[in-house]
């Protein structure tokens, strides 16, 4: 599994861009067996133990985590809203309701009374300006969501205005999975960067890190916060614990066993197993993350329209998916469903006559030059392998050798960005998903000129494009018809008139777990994230 932040989405740019602090050993804090007061739940089949396949925490600051720790960070913190995938809207969650002016420059957010921090400090419009404005300054993770603020004024203790400096949709930036926390400024007794590294947390959720010890099973555990806004009236489980797990077959039999809770990803064997054990739950539900093919449209063969045109015509788009047995579904355009900018119907089909006469017209293809290709691809990841080693037959009748290389994501991220052109591969495979539950993620992160290069890794270069891009957020907040036209005729230009990119499927997230627990829903804009609270042991 990959799935550190941008190991799931893009490989792993998470491991490079945290700080190595925060990836210390952190300090063990006390474990308090008793159950919280005020609670009314039975002694027994209170804890709710998550199998996570990787530890879980590599950064503890709920400024700049972008990383893994997402899982326990949604468990122990909280934001002004929270994204529901049923109604496709932001919720009240720190902020019980929010308005714009017309012109979507101007945020008005009024918060929840009585919610409180951990550190036993109110969550009031002061607290939440100072958080928000720590990330924005701090500058790492997803800071980004916040670029389109001007300032924030605390008008009084329930009222957080922001002033922005263009139109976006705000309160689903409000509800983005990372950087988007409210949080303590004030906790740590000396400096908060190191006070958070060591494991302390200055949230408002309903959970507060009870132990962490890094580098064990059982890496870390949460227990319920007593003075939580929400209450505890009625069954909840009241603490969290995250074992790590590495193998699969394993985390499957301590479920089976009833030793653990919640498996996050079985392999399709064992879910189809899953699916048929009397004690075992299973849910499958499509996600927002997709796996893309990027092409390289600047050097290399590959700078050839049509021959680009050509390899999205040999993918094997319905045997892949066919394949990953219900792990993926396939894709119609850059944007999952479920998200503003997704079009319906227009997935795509192979077509090897299609791209034999592509390559034919190119000087290539059977008869004509042997076309040699490169590609580089998530090593270890099954997933990624079947989609290789389809394309690799497919694009062998056509004459095309493919050469394929697993690689570590640091190692295949630093290919990708070489300065050198002539070092970069034809083709990258990575994933992408959005840090909030919008599109823009996709095509500003991907698709937008950068220099230097970040995830632009098929290096396109279209002003007009761009162009395009930089009106999506005003767009989305003031005119969501003509969003989707824009979003649709960007997929258009980037699939298929510059065929910068194939999208061969998008992920299925398939659970595993007790029977026991009742109430569980998927969220796919918090990807692996269990919302523990909301959900009650049953017997």
């Amino acid at each position: 599994m990959r799935w550190h932040k941008r190991l799931l989405a893009a490989g792993a740019v998470a491991a490079v861009t945290l700080s190595a602090a925060a990836c210390a050993g952190g300090k063990v804090r006390g474990a308090d067996e008793s159950p919280q007061p005020g609670t009314s739940r039975s002694a027994a089949d209170t804890t709710f133990v998550y199998v996570p396949n990787l530890d879980v925490v590599t950064d503890w600051d709920p400024a700049s985590s972008y990383s893994n720790e997402i899982i326990a960070m949604e468990n122990i913190y909280e934001s002004l809203t929270r994204y529901n995938p049923q109604t496709k809207k932001a919720e009240p969650r720190l902020a019980t309701s929010w308005t714009s002016s017309p012109d979507g420059k101007k945020w008005t957010f009024t918060l929840r009374q009585g919610a409180k921090f951990h550190s036993g400090k109110p969550v009031d419009a002061a607290a939440a300006k100072a958080a928000i404005e720590r990330t924005i300054k701090v500058g790492q993770g997803a800071a980004y969501i916040w670029g389109a603020v001007d300032k924030i004024d605390a008008k009084d203790a329930t009222t957080l205005e922001f002033t922005l400096k263009y139109p976006t949709p705000l309160d689903l930036i409000a509800s983005a999975g990372y950087a988007s926390y409210v949080y303590d400024t004030t906790a740590a007794p000396g400096d908060l960067n190191k006070w958070f590294a060591q494991g302390h947390d200055a949230g408002s959720g309903p959970y507060t890190i009870d132990s962490w010890q890094k580098g064990k099973e059982t890496e870390l555990t949460l227990k319920a916060f007593d003075g939580y806004w929400g209450g505890w009236d009625g069954p909840h489980y009241n603490k969290i614990a995250f074992r790590v797990t590495p193998e699969l077959t394993t985390a499957w039999q301590l479920l089976q066993r009833g030793e653990v809770t919640f498996v996050q990803r079985l392999n399709a064997q064992l879910f189809a197993q899953a699916g048929g054990t009397a004690t075992v739950q299973t849910s499958q539900t499509p996600s927002f993350q997709n796996l893309l093919t990027l092409f390289n449209t600047a050097a290399g063969p590959l700078k050839d329209v049509r021959l680009r045109q050509a390899v999205q015509k040999a993918i094997d788009y319905d045997g892949l998916v066919a394949a990953l047995k219900g792990a993926g579904v396939a894709a119609t355009g850059l944007v999952p469903e479920g998200l503003l900018g997704y079009n319906a119907g227009q997935a795509p089909k192979q077509d090897l006559p299609g791209a034999e006469a592509l390559l034919k017209e190119a000087g290539y293809g059977p008869g004509g030059k042997p076309l040699n290709l490169t590609l580089t691809y998530a090593q270890g990841d099954s997933d990624q392998e079947v989609l290789v080693t389809l394309l690799t037959s497919a694009l062998d009748k056509l004459n095309v050798k493919l050469s394929a290389k697993p690689l570590q994501w640091n190692t295949q991220w630093d290919q990708g960005k070489s300065k050198d052109p002539a070092k970069r591969q034809d083709i990258f495979v990575m994933y992408w998903y959005p840090d909030y539950a919008d599109a823009y993620s996709w095509f500003v992160n991907v698709f937008r000129s950068a220099d230097p290069v970040s995830f632009n890794l098929s290096y396109l270069k279209d002003p007009a494009i761009d162009k395009e891009i930089d009106g999506l957020p005003a767009l989305t907040a003031t005119d969501k018809t003509a969003a989707e036209s824009a979003y649709a005729d960007l997929q258009n230009k980037i699939i298929g008139e510059r065929a910068a990119v194939a999208v061969p499927y998008v992920q299925n997230y398939q659970r595993a777990f007790s029977k026991t627990v009742q109430g569980y829903v998927d969220n796919p804009a918090y990807p692996n994230v269990v919302f523990v609270y909301d959900l009650k042991p049953g017997a």
